[in-house]
């Protein structure tokens, strides 16, 4: 058995075939991952790793399958399936890409789908396969994809899955902020299993008296995004990365097939080749390119532009037509709107105190949880669309998003 010492959970225990898999090279890349991508050039104290947080939503896991044990709330739960949902905590993150979410967003597989052979195939299916159950593996990378018919899945992915409870304080604490602050004891004994209410199966789910330490995790998120995901700086240094990682893919200078095996250094290395690009110098150089133009989607109620979130070459287009009619070279104007999330997204069965059991959605419950409005107004307030120019250059904004109209 380990003990490691973490700096936001203190002691994590890991041993027998976790142990294992920890050990494993595929996880250990993991310390070499940032779990918030190019966020340390804004927030210095960010450079904590997917490693740590991996461990962390372990750590959580097996505190709470063990104290739903304790409940008598698993008796009718196969042992195996307790012990498959700490291994999919631990190993919910193993396809990452360097520096986290941002390449997902140029088209890349989304790294849940890159973790299939990486969890099927290799010295991590051999663990699984030998120390739990043949099919081990693909039942962890259900849970993984949030398609598992366990009634633990909820713990992996969901409303209050354990895994955002670790990285909205990893990620406060980390970037020295007050805003990922969650009722995390309060929270982790609410939960339940409970029949599903439309099906009657046995899912996760939160009684009343957790209510305002779901309201807890919902505003840290909200927080989160607001003044650290979707932060300006953050999201410039973003852009910048995708657009530097697209241009090598299109000239061929790194391989898509491999982009999952790096890390975040390594990637920086290949990318620089036999001359660094400009865009790879300024990331290095936090030299971050400037708003040009920026509006919040409030302001943009008329105007679609989720294309720029989800459609890449019509982004690129755009960004290179934009740039050519005020004088700049092809790269020096960057598009960017974040793709759209569910920033107070509910979908969980809710225990009343009477012991009747509701579904908690978006719409909300009356007189227990009204989020439905709010959740608009917030989410309209986070996400902004930017424009970033490599040098400081005001852009008319109302003709700039004439022209976003016009693509």
């Amino acid at each position: 058995m380990a003990v490691l010492r973490d700096p936001l959970w203190n002691n994590i225990r890991v041993d027998g075939p976790y142990l294992r898999l920890v050990d494993v090279a595929p996880f250990q890349r993991l310390r070499y991952v940032r779990q918030l991508g190019l966020a340390h050039l804004v927030y210095p104290g960010a450079t904590h790793s997917r490693f740590e947080h991996a461990l962390g939503a372990y750590h959580l896991t097996g505190l709470t399958v063990r104290a739903l044990e304790d409940d008598g709330q698993l008796d009718a739960v196969p042992a195996l399936d307790r012990r498959l949902v700490v291994v999919a905590a631990l190993l919910h993150d193993i396809g990452h890409y360097p520096f986290s979410h941002a390449l997902e967003e140029i088209g890349v597989p989304h790294h849940e789908d890159v973790a299939a052979p990486l969890l099927c195939e290799g010295p991590i299916a051999a663990v699984l396969r030998e120390t739990f159950a043949p099919d081990a593996p693909e039942r962890v990378l259900a849970l993984v994809r949030g398609v598992s018919d366990s009634p633990l899945q909820g713990l992996i992915s969901g409303s209050i899955d354990l895994d955002k409870t670790d990285y909205l304080k990893r990620d406060a604490m980390m970037c020295g902020v007050a805003y990922g602050e969650i009722d995390v004891e309060r929270l982790r004994h609410a939960l339940a299993v409970v029949p599903e209410p439309d099906s009657g199966r046995p899912v996760i789910g939160i009684r009343e008296k957790g209510l305002s330490a779901l309201e807890s995790l919902l505003f840290a998120k909200y927080q989160m995004y607001r003044n650290v995901y979707w932060q300006h700086a953050v999201r410039s240094a973003t852009a910048m990365y995708k657009r530097l990682v697209e241009d090598a893919l299109r000239a061929g200078t790194i391989d898509a097939s491999r982009l999952a095996s790096y890390t975040d250094e390594g990637l920086l290395h290949d990318l620089g080749g036999a001359g660094a690009p400009p865009l790879l110098a300024a990331i290095q150089e936090r030299r971050l390119y400037k708003r040009a133009v920026e509006a919040p989607a409030a302001a943009l109620r008329d105007l679609d532009l989720e294309w720029i979130a989800e459609d890449r070459a019509r982004t690129r287009a755009a960004e290179d037509a934009l740039a050519a009619a005020y004088g700049l070279r092809p790269g020096e104007l960057l598009l960017d709107y974040p793709r759209k999330t569910r920033m107070l997204g509910l979908d969980l069965p809710l225990v009343m105190r009477d012991g009747a059991v509701a579904r908690l959605t978006d719409e909300g419950i009356a007189g227990a949880i009204n989020l439905p409005i709010l959740a608009d107004q917030l989410y309209r307030s986070a996400r902004w669309l930017r424009v970033f120019t490599a040098t400081r250059f005001d852009l008319p904004r109302d003709a700039v998003l004439d022209a976003l109209r016009r693509v």
